[in-house]
């Protein structure tokens, strides 16, 4: 009989095994008709590229977006108890509500772009634990949200863009970042919701000691995600796993979703190659995250909104490299000469 004590933490662990990889034969078709259509080789730039990333992980020859949703998780934070947000907790189920009423930042992108989307309340009437003093999660109920995420794609789509709402959440994310880059703690702290000098100095604060507290604890990154992570984080890894297991596109939002990956890139790096950065974050040091992952965002408009508000916009460049692969003409069709050789 095995000494070993199992971890629910070890089925995800073998999940990641099980990841396809890129379909090779869709992304040389791709590319055979791209050299057909009429334009000059490489002239739409990194919009070739997308499309061949869509035809990778989606295993078409011939990629489409059809389908597109954008997913946002909400959360709440026991740090927030230490005045690291512009505003107070019960901002969480008043920004829930908006989005069910349609008022939000992310409701008009999503109707202006023909977007799915979905909200998903992770208890965001209790918080988790404060990561300062104790542990955000036990591991049952960070394997159980990570689930919950999973499920999220159940409805079925081809291109799934993840966000998050919940204040106090980019303390967290700064925390994870510090706990797996190293570093000052100002190094990741950013502003998040608006804080003034002295809320910046609340949020180092809490960083530091969310650190300190739990020290070397913090080497593997599924235990890193459930002590000072946060539901959010922990559901967007799960739809990002989920989704590679499905072959489907992700899109990253900005700060707080790129904590997810970097968690599972910490695991292996491969275990994101399916995910593209909608955009680069105003917030923290989005962009040396982004470096650190291999991730090019698609878009630099200075955004620190959350709520899939980047991705959603992304996705719009997203479908137009889809479009342009498949509709355009080729030399053929519009007897154009072709260049000479």
């Amino acid at each position: 009989m095995s000494d070993a004590v199992s971890s629910p933490f070890d089925d995800i662990r073998r999940l990641i095994t099980t990841m396809p990889g890129p379909d090779e034969v869709a992304v040389e078709a791709v590319r055979m008709r791209d050299r057909q259509l009429t334009k000059p080789a490489g002239s739409l730039g990194r919009l070739e590229w997308v499309a061949e990333w869509l035809a990778a992980w989606q295993a078409k020859p011939t990629p489409s977006v059809d389908r597109p949703l954008v997913c946002v998780f909400a959360a709440s934070h026991g740090v927030t108890a230490k005045g690291v947000s512009a505003f107070p907790s019960d901002v969480n189920r008043q920004m829930l509500e908006n989005f069910a009423a349609g008022g939000a930042a992310i409701n008009q992108i999503c109707a202006a772009y023909g977007l799915g989307f979905k909200v998903f309340d992770l208890a965001i009437d209790m918080p988790t634990g404060d990561i300062t003093e104790g542990d955000a999660m036990d591991e049952k109920a960070c394997v159980a949200t990570m689930a919950f995420g999973m499920e999220a794609i159940a409805g079925g789509t081809d291109l799934l863009a993840i966000g998050e709402m919940g204040i106090g959440n980019t303390t967290v994310a700064a925390a994870i970042y510090t706990a797996l880059y190293g570093g000052p703690a100002e190094h990741w702290v950013g502003r998040g919701t608006g804080v003034d000098d002295e809320g910046l100095k609340r949020k180092v604060a809490a960083v530091e000691a969310a650190i300190a507290h739990h020290g070397d604890n913090l080497r593997d990154p599924l235990d890193l995600l459930r002590r000072i992570g946060g539901r959010e984080i922990a559901a967007m890894a799960g739809a990002i796993l989920a989704a590679r297991l499905q072959r489907i596109p992700v899109v990253l939002d900005g700060y707080v979703a790129t904590a997810a990956a970097a968690i599972l890139h910490a695991i292996h790096p491969s275990t994101i190659d399916h995910c593209i950065a909608g955009h680069l974050s105003a917030e923290g040091a989005h962009q040396d995250v982004l470096a650190r992952l291999g991730k090019i965002p698609l878009l630099a408009l200075g955004m620190r909104l959350g709520e899939g508000s980047g991705a959603a916009l992304a996705i719009g460049l997203v479908k137009a490299a889809a479009a342009v692969h498949r509709d355009m003409a080729t030399f053929g069709q519009a007897g154009v000469s072709e260049r000479l050789s």
